[in-house]
């Protein structure tokens, strides 16, 4: 990746192994059409998926290298921080971010009661990559630090599970929510 890490990590959650594609790329910049198929996406690069949902928000819409750029700024950050592949942190981070427990809502004749249910492991994914990035997204809003700086710092505390993670605190209230529904 870059030329400087490698792609070839251990996933530590073994349902999110097929979910999680370490594919080895130079650039997270594949030009794929990964929406064409149903679950296709799930064979589309980690890095390249964090890229892609960092390009949110209106003013940040298409602007991929832009995206590209931030991107690698926080993998180097995070290389210089923790001595670890930047990709194993962000393995973790996913990991450690997305809710196993969710709820949805049941409605027959116009009563709707919330039922807890399991999360399936590809929204798992999807969901802790767009905690991750909204977290980093507020975190850099009206502050001194750039964005990769504060997406650096969100997905090491999401990687070692802590509390001032946005992800962490998200699925943590998440799971809290399905369990008074169980």
């Amino acid at each position: 990746l870059w030329g400087k890490w490698d792609n070839s990590v251990e996933v530590s959650d073994l349902s999110l192994t097929d979910y999680i594609s370490k594919r080895g790329i130079f650039i997270p910049h594949t030009q794929g059409r990964w929406q064409k198929k149903r679950f296709k996406k799930s064979q589309m690069p980690i890095v390249e998926r964090l890229v892609v949902s960092l390009m949110f928000h209106g003013r940040n819409n298409g602007k991929k290298l832009l995206a590209l750029k931030h991107t690698k700024a926080c993998f180097e950050i995070m290389g210089l921080v923790t001595d670890q592949n930047p990709v194993a942190v962000l393995v973790e981070a996913i990991t450690k971010a997305g809710p196993r427990e969710d709820s949805t809502r049941i409605g027959s004749a116009g009563v709707v009661r919330r039922q807890s249910v399991d999360v399936s492991p590809l929204r798992r994914v999807d969901q802790a990559i767009s905690l991750i990035t909204t977290g980093a997204r507020e975190a850099s809003f009206r502050t001194i630090k750039s964005f990769p700086e504060c997406l650096a710092d969100e997905i090491m505390n999401a990687a070692k599970g802590s509390s001032n993670s946005y992800a962490i605190k998200k699925k943590d209230e998440i799971e809290r929510v399905a369990k008074t529904n169980r």
